[in-house]
């Protein structure tokens, strides 16, 4: 089913206080509120984030959540957007501005999450692992088997 088209969620997501608290928002939105509530529900039940809530951006006109991945680490902002949406650099710049580590949650049609991290400039990626190290461990992991 199209989310454009999508109906009502499903009685029991109406009636879970999560999506009543989400929703008293006011956004406006109610397609993404429903896909705010599939990211919360996926980032406390599933991911075990900790003091999860949602928070309206009236700049955007959306709720963001705000959640801590471990105790104690810094809070970091989930910005659930339904996938059939587009975002302009003006939305994602409204929300780096709010200080906080950044994910850009794409929600599919079928509850598909697809987590990105977004950063303010440029992001220094891991190097990659040697491949003349891998094949050294793996023929001394072949040693020890025999």
């Amino acid at each position: 089913m199209d989310e454009v088209n999508r109906a009502d969620p499903p009685n029991w997501i109406q009636q879970h206080a999560v999506y009543q608290d989400l929703m008293h928002l006011d956004v406006g939105d109610s397609a993404q509120v429903y896909a705010a509530f599939l990211v919360y529900m996926d980032l406390t039940e599933v991911r075990k984030w900790k003091e999860v809530v949602g928070v309206s951006c009236p700049e955007l006109q959306a709720v963001l959540l705000e959640g801590r991945e471990k105790e104690g680490e810094t809070v970091q902002m989930v910005y659930p957007l339904p996938s059939h949406r587009s975002i302009k650099h003006r939305e994602l710049r409204c929300i780096l501005d709010r200080g906080a580590p950044m994910l850009l949650c794409a929600v599919a049609s079928d509850s598909t999450l697809v987590y990105q991290r977004l950063c303010d400039g440029f992001l220094t990626p891991d190097p990659p692992v040697d491949i003349q190290d891998q094949g050294r461990r793996q023929r001394h992991k072949r040693r020890l088997q025999t």
